[in-house]
């Protein structure tokens, strides 16, 4: 792949926009659904820590972001049939030398956010840490990246739902409960669904650069119906949790199924292309909606 060098010199506006701010959402809303069941179920909180956690988590979504960046275009998968928004590697705007220096920059920034989470958090949150910076990493980097393999949505489930909402509960409370964890899976679903969209839109240029995402492994007709599942099932998680918590008010996220209604029934009549751009942006603001009424409800 030639790497030309940018014609003048990247602005601030390119930096931001590589680095994706729209989806740091997606790393935000499990903190907040976190700190919020661990005063609602414990009635104990950290404010410092959950905001370090916020800072930390938004590093490694930022990196992530610019190391995929990169990577992808060194391995030729934005090319000039790419359906989504522009990448800065791909247009000439930053280099990718310059994207991936910026990307270790971000992890270590959260990896600084980290010691004083694991000065409050112990063990458990060293090896979250690590094991997000590692996959966050691997996500697109390695001999075998996981967003070229069909577990890419296991992956987002497994760091942006459970081990996101959990970490949070965790450093607020030093101890875990079965609601943490049903609102992690819950926070983790939507997750998954905007990788979901992310890939059944890139699927034809995914598989001309050999990867075997679930959105390819999985076929069209059956990708619509996981979507639908990853949608619709954090409002069927709200039962138990709320048996779980004794607080009815938690059923206040119930007010964001319009909203994953409407992005599933977009899904099933749109066909991949850039049409499925706004899809995806309004499927991760129905993670954020979720998690946002979850939390109000959990203070209630």
């Amino acid at each position: 792949m030639t790497v030309s060098t940018p014609a003048t010199a990247p602005t601030l506006s390119t930096w931001i926009g590589a680095m994706r701010p729209r989806t740091l959402t997606m790393a935000l809303a499990p903190v907040l659904a976190g700190a919020a069941l661990a005063w609602r179920v414990e009635h104990k909180t950290h404010l410092a820590a959950v905001l370090v956690a916020s800072l930390s988590a938004a590093f490694i979504q930022i990196a992530t972001n610019l190391f995929n960046d990169a990577k992808d275009f060194e391995r030729g998968g934005d090319g000039p049939d790419r359906l989504g928004p522009v990448r800065a590697a791909a247009s000439g705007l930053l280099t990718p030398d310059a994207i991936k220096r910026a990307a270790y920059g971000s992890f270590a920034l959260a990896a600084v956010g980290g010691l004083f989470l694991i000065g409050v958090g112990g063990w458990p949150i060293l090896a979250l840490g690590l094991a997000s910076i590692l996959c966050g990493w691997a996500y697109t980097g390695g001999p075998k990246p996981i967003s070229y393999s069909p577990y890419g949505e296991i992956f987002v489930i497994a760091f942006f739902g459970l081990g996101a909402v959990c970490g949070t509960y965790w450093l607020c409370a030093v101890t875990l409960s079965q609601p943490a964890v049903l609102a992690g899976l819950a926070v983790g679903l939507f997750a998954a669904g905007v990788l979901m969209v992310n890939n059944f839109r890139d699927s034809a240029a995914d598989a001309r650069v050999g990867r075997r995402t679930l959105a390819i492994v999985a076929g069209p007709t059956l990708s619509r119906w996981l979507f639908a599942a990853m949608m619709f099932s954090p409002f069927a998680l709200l039962a138990p949790l709320v048996r779980a918590t004794s607080h009815a008010p938690l059923l206040l996220a119930l007010g964001a199924a319009p909203l994953a209604f409407i992005q599933v029934k977009r899904l099933f009549v749109e066909q991949p292309g850039p049409g499925l751009n706004a899809v995806l942006a309004r499927t991760a603001q129905t993670q954020a909606v979720f998690s946002l009424l979850l939390s109000v409800g959990a203070l209630a």
